[in-house]
This record gives C-alpha cells, sequence and structure tokens, in this order.
C-alpha cells in the first residue's frame, strides 16, 4: 500500500523522519514531498537528508504533472509532518499551487485518509479557522504536542509517541510507545 508523506518549513523535521523511516521498515511504499522550507528546516534540524530506500520515490513539489497529483492513483493515506501554518491554509482554502496542497486536496475529494501535523505554538485564530474547516472537510488534525506519561528520556522517545499516534491512526501496530495505563499508587 502507498502512503504519501509530505514534510514542510516547519519546526519538527524528525517526526517525518521518524515516521518516513518506520514505515519503510515495514515494507511500505512512499511518496516523498518536500517543499523547499522543508529542505532549508530538514538541513538545519537533522543535518539533511539522506535516505535511500527501494521503495521511496521522492516527488518535486513544484511538479503538479507528478501521478500522485491525480485521484486515479490509489493511496491509503497522507501525512504532512511537519506542517506549517502556510501549507495548511492553502490546503484548508483550496489553493493547490504546488504538490502537497494538490495532493492533500486529491486526499479530501477521494475520502482518502489525510492526516496533518501542524506544528506551531500558539495559534492564532486564523489557524483555529483552518483547521476546523479541514477537519469538518474530513482531515485529521493531529498537532505536534508530545505527551510525557510515557515518561521520555530522549528525542527520540518523544518523537516515537507523535509517530506512534499517527500510526494508531493508521490502524498500523507499533510498539513506539507504551499506552496510557492508570497508575498504581
Amino acid at each position: 500500500m502507498k502512503i504519501n508523506i509530505a514534510i514542510t518549513g516547519a519546526s519538527g523535521s524528525i517526526y517525518a523522519l521518524k515516521l518516513l523511516n518506520f514505515l519503510l521498515n515495514i515494507d511500505y511504499k512512499i511518496n516523498l514531498i518536500i517543499s523547499d522550507n522543508g529542505y532549508k528546516v530538514l538541513e538545519h534540524e537533522c543535518k539533511g537528508f539522506k535516505i535511500n530506500h527501494k521503495n521511496l520515490q521522492i516527488h518535486d513539489n513544484k511538479n503538479l504533472c507528478a501521478d500522485i497529483a491525480s485521484g486515479s492513483n490509489k493511496i491509503k493515506a497522507m501525512i504532512i509532518i511537519p506542517c506549517s501554518m502556510g501549507s495548511l491554509a492553502r490546503i484548508a482554502n483550496g489553493i493547490s499551487n504546488d504538490l502537497i496542497s494538490r495532493s492533500a486536496d486529491i486526499c479530501l475529494k477521494e475520502k482518502y485518509q489525510l492526516i496533518i501535523c501542524p506544528r506551531e505554538t500558539p495559534f492564532n485564530t486564523i489557524h483555529l479557522r483552518n483547521m476546523l474547516s479541514l477537519s469538518q472537510d474530513g482531515a485529521v488534525i493531529l498537532p505536534c504536542m508530545p505527551a510525557f506519561y510515557h515518561l521520555p528520556k530522549s528525542l527520540d522517545d518523544i518523537s516515537d509517541f507523535l509517530c506512534g499516534k499517527v500510526l494508531d491512526i493508521l490502524n498500523i501496530k507499533h510498539e513506539l510507545f507504551k499506552a496510557w495505563k492508570e497508575p498504581s499508587l
């Protein structure tokens, strides 16, 4: 099954790389799109992007003729992680001026799962309206807000939690974090 993953220019590239590696290791086919600012943030936060895998196809964000720009190409889901507020606004308002926003638009019209992981704080009213609009249109809004009940000890533990939440929505089994259990006092 194919999954589209998009990385935009918001902070939180570690989440995308963790999710990408997990899905490739369990043999999913991944269509990856990275915005220009996404590449810049990847370089700053993660010292670049260096994954080569037989199941990974990287698409140019400017190529609106790519196969994933058409609803005739079936996918399981699209995850935008991290999602900038600019990308979120374009998707919420139907502005398909790049492959990321066009692929997300395809997900909404074809009723494929669209998971958007915004990474911004605080949210302003425009951000909240755009997230509400996308949620009403069927997208899942999963902000990059880690929990701490699993007692993380590293950035990996924190990113595991968020990636695990994405995988939960996709109904993909994982052991990235332990589910909440009532503490014994």
